[in-house]
């Protein structure tokens, strides 16, 4: 068993999910910058090509793959590749989730399937894939990108904050359950600039939104929030941190 109490970014792997665009993307440029070597995955692989090819010519070090994470066998393929590789992978950042909102009159199952499928079960996708070579290890950390949603619910909001309070307890019982050396990290961001209120097709949910999302900070805010919980002593877990704009109530 080895262990890692080096908490600089240097030689240490990272997994990000869902890092084509938004707080994914904002977070992988940020621990490249600061060292680590990052593997950026999402199912748009044209932008996360360009991505890479940016960080490597700033001088970082950083791959891309093809991943949806609804897809067990493709996660589980990914991170074994990625350790036979590299030799190690020491973080992952499960990011990958989408925001369809909508009232639960407006009965968007389809959608509602959706979100449960990429936000919850994506989810521990990547931590079964993980977590053996974690305690094998005896180190890693795994870091959720959860939401304020996982604390409130605010109208249109009923079934995506169902995803993301599965997401908090999911992660809360990987705290209480992964043994020592394994790190476990919530993140909630609030009104974050991003793509995911895009992609809202229910005109009650979007119209709502808009007000909603009038204050927002930028992706950047949250992958610092990522940073800061990575940096700390191997002694240290920082359970969960909660990021919004000083605007919202």
């Amino acid at each position: 068993m080895t262990t890692n109490n080096d908490m600089s970014g240097e030689n240490r792997v990272v997994l990000v999910t869902g890092a084509s665009s938004g707080i994914g993307e904002a977070t992988a440029r940020r621990l490249a910058a600061e060292g680590y070597h990052v593997v950026l995955a999402a199912r748009r692989t044209d932008r996360l090509g360009a991505i890479v090819e940016d960080l490597r010519h700033a001088g970082h070090s950083a791959e891309s793959r093809a991943l949806d994470v609804t897809d067990r066998a493709a996660f589980q393929t990914l991170v074994d590749e990625v350790i036979a590789v590299r030799g190690r992978l020491d973080v992952l950042v499960g990011n990958a989730g989408v925001m369809l909102l909508s009232r639960l009159d407006g009965r968007q199952v389809d959608e509602w399937d959706r979100m449960f499928d990429v936000n919850v079960r994506g989810l521990y996708h990547g931590i079964a894939a993980v977590l053996p070579h974690f305690r094998e290890r005896g180190t890693g950390h795994v870091v959720t990108m959860a939401s304020v949603g996982a604390h409130e619910v605010p109208p249109t909001s009923a079934v995506y904050s169902a995803t993301k309070f599965a997401a908090w307890a999911l992660t809360e019982g990987l705290r209480v359950e992964s043994g020592p050396g394994v790190r476990v990290t919530t993140i909630c961001p609030g009104v974050t600039e991003s793509e995911l209120a895009d992609h809202i097709t229910d005109p009650h949910a979007a119209e709502f939104m808009v007000d909603y999302r009038a204050a927002a900070i930028p992706a950047d805010a949250v992958a610092r929030a990522v940073s800061f919980a990575l940096a700390q002593p191997a002694d240290v877990d920082v359970n969960e941190i909660i990021v919004r704009p000083a605007a919202q109530r």
